[in-house]
């Protein structure tokens, strides 16, 4: 062995065959495994980060086409010179322009609203007169619920429904790691003032007046302070309006002599205001599995004004555990804020479909595993799978322990990276193995000698091989646009599995195959024969007359060509379906019904059944 050139595999393995570290290795290994699988967070999509921003710019009086010329076309300009930006939008509409501004895919969402907030501070003296500070409002792929509960009622009005779901966002609120809640459907309940434009005229009053007069009555601001006898008094000015006798009582304005109150030129009623949205839940043929008997709906009917409270997580949290800490709060909650004619239904949980995604692949993963594994103990044999057996969870435990400290989560495109180079990683361990066991079986050395020999045989192509497929998947990663952060996790975890499953083919396979092989080796009698073992035979039957052929070697590459052609034209063709991704699994769908336009919202409610 001294005058062999051993090479990187082959030293690698000398000092590690026989080493009381490898032990510790392979636990160590395992152990952070487990551990990232526990603290990696779990969600069904990778994150991608794209800044986007709404940007509000009221102007009230200005028509659409004056909102789009002094407004939205001017600071659209100012917000095509920040740099990072990718697109720019602008919506313009009597009195409002929305801009709508993108950032390129990868930016960091705080220095993207940083540098916007300059330009916008920068330039606030190029709004025309009359127009209003800009209202800036990021979004983020966090502020997508996780969660949705719909709360129903066959007694409740809509309005008492929000009141209680108001309340539930308080409390969901506490949840450590959810962002923000918020309410769909149900009325706010509001006081409406109904101005008389004829009483208007016979007070000589503007409309202008009575809003300025109704904001003015509804302040309170301190008033300085007052010391007497040592003590120190605080004094306040006004009063907020707390009744609707306090709004129809305000002095609007006076009239020869006389004060004119609100309730003299306009009607004030208490009602809810006029509805942005309308929320329903109705129940099908499976309507028991949502804990809704057959003869509730026959005697209440199968559908219900609703009210639905959307909780969304942070960033960076895992959507499984926030969204079962979300359900168990609420299950301790419910009691003291809903009486129990109100019902709740789980309309969304996204940290459910996520686990169901998570258990689905790990189960596939589980089955390639133990496929490669049977595979392997009927050609090697028992001890050889075994033996390779190993080097999967390890590799597979580093490489999720890596992703952990990357900032990676586990969804479902970073497990089918896993489950793609399930196949490639265990190639090395093979490899080595193999011939390990095959130079035991031959006897021309010491068992510690013929494994050490036989790594290093193969050690040099086992790691051009590796490093060829590792350069052929790594390019993907450096893929633009927003499929670029999306699909990166495949060509970066296949990247690293496979430098990790080199790391372990040299370290632990050759340490597990010594160890588990070498008895057996010993035991043999009889000399090893290559030319006896059934694979030879098979295959010098298959390749034998392919070599001895001119015309069978011809005719065997025009099959394959022919077989490769027919595959290809299979997409052309569509008898193939083509889809990188499985299709997404969830119990959602979505109608969207165009109505005439200037349909009211009341009347698209009241159509509401044709659907």
């Amino acid at each position: 062995m001294k005058n062999i050139d051993l090479g990187i595999a082959g030293n690698i393995t000398r000092k590690f065959i026989t080493s009381k570290l490898t032990p510790l290795f392979l636990l160590a290994s395992i152990l952070i495994g487990l551990a990232a699988i526990v603290l990696t967070p779990k969600e069904e999509e990778p994150q991608i980060v794209v800044p986007m921003v709404d940007i509000f710019i009221p102007y009230p009086g200005a028509s659409a086409k004056e909102v789009e010329r002094k407004v939205s076309t001017e600071f659209e300009k100012l917000i095509w010179e920040i740099k990072g930006m990718d697109y720019v939008y602008s919506i313009s509409k009597p009195g409002m322009s929305l801009i709508i501004a993108r950032f390129k895919v990868g930016e960091n969402m705080e220095d993207a609203l940083v540098r916007l907030y300059n330009k916008l501070m920068s330039n606030m003296d190029r709004l025309p007169p009359g127009a209003m500070q800009p209202l800036v409002k990021p979004m983020d792929i966090n502020d997508v619920p996780i969660v949705s509960l719909t709360l129903w009622s066959d007694k409740k009005t809509p309005y008492e429904l929000r009141q209680m779901a108001r309340e539930l966002c308080l409390q969901l609120k506490q949840v450590e790691d959810v962002s923000k809640t918020w309410i769909i459907g149900g009325d706010t309940r509001r006081y409406k003032v109904l101005i008389d434009r004829d009483k208007l005229k016979n007070y000589h009053l503007s409309l202008l007046q009575v809003v300025q007069a109704i904001r003015s009555a509804n302040l309170k601001l301190p008033a300085g302070n007052i010391v007497e006898n040592n003590t120190e008094f605080s004094v306040e000015a006004g009063e907020f309006i707390k009744t609707i006798d306090d709004l129809k009582n305000i002095v609007v304005a006076v009239y020869n002599g006389k004060p004119v109150y609100l309730k003299d030129v306009a009607e004030v009623v208490d009602a809810p205001i006029d509805p942005e949205n309308y929320v329903f839940i109705g129940f099908g043929p499976h309507a028991e599995k949502q804990g809704v008997s057959k003869d509730f709906i026959k005697e209440h009917g199968n559908q219900f004004p609703a009210v639905t409270v959307a909780i969304a997580k942070k960033k960076g949290t895992n959507a499984v555990t926030v969204a079962e800490e979300i359900l168990e709060k609420f299950e301790e909650i419910k009691s003291n804020i809903l009486p129990s004619d109100v019902h709740v239904t789980v309309t969304r949980n996204y940290g459910k479909t996520a686990q169901d995604k998570f258990d689905e692949l790990m189960f596939h993963l589980g089955v390639a595993i133990f496929a490669v594994v049977i595979f392997i103990g009927l050609t090697l044999g028992i001890k050889e799978a075994f033996v390779v057996s190993i080097a999967i969870p390890t590799t597979l435990a580093l490489t999720l322990f890596v992703d952990l400290l990357t900032g990676y989560t586990l969804n479902r495109v970073t497990l089918f990276a896993l489950i793609f180079t399930l196949g490639l990683l265990v190639d090395d361990a093979i490899v080595v193995v193999e011939n390990i066991h095959r130079h035991l079986k031959l006897k021309q050395m010491p068992p510690l000698q013929a494994a050490i020999y036989a790594v290093a045989e193969v050690g040099n192509p086992t790691i051009l091989a590796t490093f060829t497929v590792i350069a052929a998947l790594l390019p993907m990663a450096f893929v633009s646009g927003l499929m670029g952060p999306y699909m990166r996790p495949i060509p970066v975890n296949a990247s690293i599995a496979m430098f990790f499953s080199l790391i372990v083919a040299f370290v632990i396979s050759p340490w597990a195959a010594y160890y588990l092989l070498r008895k057996e080796a010993e035991k043999e009698e009889e000399k090893f024969e290559l030319e006896k073992t059934p694979t030879y035979r098979i295959y010098n039957r298959i390749v034998r007359p392919l070599l001895n052929s001119a015309v069978k070697r011809w005719a065997f590459l025009f099959g394959v060509l022919l077989l490769m052609g027919g595959s290809v034209f299979m997409f052309y063709t569509k008898a193939v379906v083509v889809k990188l991704l499985p299709f997404d699994n969830k119990s959602e769908f979505q109608v969207v019904v165009d109505m005439p336009e200037g349909t009211s919202l009341e009347e698209t409610a009241d159509r509401k059944s044709v659907v």
